[in-house]
């Protein structure tokens, strides 16, 4: 049986469904000969690691508790009391340091996967050194593969130790799709991709006459935006999936040369209104605009989809017309489209499809991703 330790940064959404998968997901990685060793979790706030690293493991009972704890908005601190039964909580002054330790200690010895389902540029300096001392990386934080240069070529200086699939499009293979096109020499010269669950939702639904206002308070009411509907209305989450992307190409593309479209202007961002406000006054003063561009793209034949277009050293993200007929204007509802242009697929372009968002999916991917580095482990 091989064991592969784990390390997990994040215990939010994606990372209690990812602990609630592997512990379900036993008997399947049994027969596969796997067995995946959780050796710390941590949250902002605290670090729960075994006492023996290199013996121990937080068991599925202690897998489990952590996910009821989590669910309810509370710190791990409070699993404090399994110190007794051979555990140890680190406060978050201490966390870093022992993480740090800890990827010293396993890096150079059974090996070790850092799994980072945070959404927080706090965890850069941590992964940075986990692969300088040789440990695997799993991302589902688009974060530190969308800061600067230098901390980007640091984190995938071992490419074959790094795996990021849940970056973009959530468990959709557009990674390793990518990937296996660029290995093969088939360069790839543009990529056009509807990438925001939201965003896609919005625009098949102002497609029906609707108007932008009413839409995105029904988005919020399902729960399909965050708490404050301009996270998604930025577009800024697209530019860094577009940016993650244009890396893969090899384009040494920063987010201040990618230019974006938000659906609301600067004097409607967050520092100058309240959501409620926004919501219940502001919004419906964008209203005209969009329905007169959704009317003039119909009337060429089109709809418009919210996208993000690579090509040549230009990345863009805003709305756009496509054709009706096109795989991008047939799409309805919240699904992530990508179409990838190269020269094997030059006339009828690779479309992968599906759901691109979503906890549950999010770690599936997240958990396809640290199996997929069996291979690197003793």
């Amino acid at each position: 049986m091989k064991k592969i330790p784990v390390f997990l940064m994040g215990c939010g959404g994606v990372g209690r469904y990812l602990l609630q998968h592997i512990v379900s997901c036993r008997s399947i990685h049994s027969k596969l000969g796997v067995y995946l060793r959780v050796i710390g979790v941590c949250d902002s706030k605290s670090l729960l690691v075994p006492m023996d690293v290199l013996k121990e493991e937080l068991n599925d009972e202690v897998l489990s508790e952590i996910c009821i704890v989590k669910s309810t908005g509370s710190s791990l601190s409070k699993l404090g009391a399994l110190e007794k039964g051979g555990y140890q909580v680190f406060n978050d002054s201490e966390s870093r340091k022992v993480t740090e330790e800890i990827a010293e200690r396993l890096g150079k010895s059974t090996g070790l996967a850092v799994v980072d389902c945070s959404a927080t540029m706090d965890t850069i300096e941590v992964l940075m050194k986990a692969v300088d001392e040789g440990c695997c990386v799993v991302l589902a934080n688009k974060k530190p593969l969308t800061s600067t240069m230098e901390h980007y070529d640091k984190l995938v200086l071992h490419p074959r130790h790094v795996r990021h699939e849940s970056t973009v499009g959530a468990g959709l293979p557009v990674i390793a799709s990518m990937n296996r096109i660029i290995s093969s020499g088939d360069p790839v010269h543009k990529i056009v991709g509807s990438l925001s669950g939201t965003l896609g939702y919005v625009m098949s639904e102002l497609e029906d006459g609707k108007p932008l206002s009413q839409v995105v308070r029904a988005a919020k009411t399902l729960g399909y935006t965050e708490p404050d509907p301009r996270d998604d209305l930025s577009g800024m989450d697209v530019a860094r999936k577009a940016l993650i992307l244009a890396r893969l190409l090899g384009k040494r593309v920063v987010m201040d040369s990618i230019k974006i479209e938000s659906l609301y202007p600067e004097e409607m961002g967050p520092g100058l209104m309240s959501v409620d406000d926004f919501l219940n006054n502001e919004i419906v003063n964008l209203d005209q605009n969009i329905e007169d561009r959704v009317k003039r793209a119909s009337s060429n034949g089109c709809v418009l989809r919210y996208v993000c277009v690579i090509e040549g050293s230009s990345v863009q993200v805003g709305i756009r017309e496509v054709s009706k007929d096109s795989p991008l204007g047939r799409l309805r509802g919240s699904d992530n489209i990508v179409e990838i242009y190269s020269r094997c697929y030059k006339e009828q372009p690779l479309v992968i499809q599906g759901a691109g968002a979503g906890n549950d999916t999010t770690a599936a991917g997240v958990l396809a991703d640290i199996l997929d580095l069996q291979d690197l482990f003793p």
